[in-house]
């Protein structure tokens, strides 16, 4: 017993939270993690006035994955999603709230060489009046999206040489963005997906360009007005205008990788490979640089479902996720337990 609390406790300690998704409701935070456990916090709790530092726990976790780790989570209005090693698995919301939780469906990748299915980095979930689609950037270089209604399959993305790290989608559900190891971003329109509609390649960008760390884009957004496109990885972050398809800033984060990034109001978020969140303004001047607990960041959330607890998450490499409160700095950390 004492050798099994030990085994745990080094785990807690080696543990690194890849992606994070706030419930529909927003009073739930989840997460998941190398050792594919999905984790669930009380935001609502954790607010309250009254609250302490065992709020700050998780309230209940589960062995989402047996085949590795979870990568990314995405959620409909009563489906949490999780993909990473294996299937993709759809889980209802009520049942992990009742702790009771059990796969509602999956969905595997289309296995293509000899040995196991490629790995799921990415997730997004495209919710229109005429349907919702998922959509999963992989391991075997290929973009997919499934009709949620039918369960089908109705595309496979083709154009990267390396494998996908990221996704974007414009607003309309028509244009996709994916970001990729092989060093570009393709912009695709989804009616017509024989081929990319157009590559960016940021290390061919001299302003961009830096040689020492890579080539490789690890993340990938588009705002919701559809004209700007913002990536970043091995090169210099940059904003590119969508129509012009020109990099109209640069975002200088000297020797650190960005992974992660977003559009927030009128800023961008973004974080990778130190400690802190960074909010930039759209020319490229830097408006703060917050500390944060993992030392290399990879998922930044805001929770935009309910007001009342619109709060801003960092996960990585570590077993803490910060929670910031006004956005400014660090109010506390939700904390994984040992099982």
């Amino acid at each position: 017993m004492k050798l099994d609390k030990s085994l745990e406790a080094r785990k807690l300690l080696h543990t690194t939270v890849y992606s994070q998704c706030f419930s529909p409701c927003g009073h739930y935070l989840a997460t998941c993690n190398n050792y594919g456990k999905i984790s669930i916090f009380s935001v609502s709790k954790a607010l309250a006035p009254d609250a302490s530092e065992g709020n700050w726990k998780q309230i209940f976790s589960f062995q989402a994955c047996e085949d590795g780790a979870l990568y990314c989570l995405a959620t409909t209005g009563d489906l949490l999603i999780s993909a990473g090693n294996g299937p993709i698995c759809a889980w209802k919301w009520k049942e992990i709230l009742d702790k009771s939780p059990r796969i509602v469906w999956s969905f595997s990748i289309p296995k293509r060489g000899p040995f196991s299915n490629p790995e799921v980095n990415t997730l997004v979930v495209d919710q229109q009046e005429t349907g919702t689609a998922l959509f999963a950037g992989c391991g075997d270089k290929n973009v997919y999206s499934w009709d949620l209604e039918s369960g089908k399959q109705v595309l496979c993305m083709s154009g990267h040489t390396d494998y996908v790290h990221d996704i974007s989608l414009k607003s309309d559900g028509n244009t996709l963005a994916s970001a990729s190891e092989d060093g570009s971003v393709n912009i695709w329109d989804v009616r017509d997906s024989a081929e990319p509609v157009y590559s960016i390649v940021p290390h061919k960008t001299e302003s961009c360009c830096r040689p020492s760390l890579g080539k490789w884009v690890g993340c990938v957004a588009m705002d919701s007005s559809n004209d700007w496109l913002v990536c970043g990885g091995g090169p210099k972050m940059s904003l590119w205008h969508l129509r012009s398809m020109t990099a109209t800033s640069v975002f200088d984060t000297p020797k650190a990788c960005q992974q992660t990034v977003q559009f927030y109001d009128d800023m961008i978020l973004s974080a990778g490979t130190e400690p802190f969140v960074n909010h930039w303004f759209v020319n490229g001047d830097q408006k703060a640089k917050v500390p944060c607990t993992p030392t290399s960041v990879f998922n930044v959330s805001v929770n935009k479902n309910d007001d009342k607890y619109k709060v801003l998450c960092a996960s990585g490499s570590s077993y803490k996720i910060d929670v910031c409160t006004n956005f400014g700095y660090r109010a506390f950390s939700f904390s994984l337990t040992p099982d």
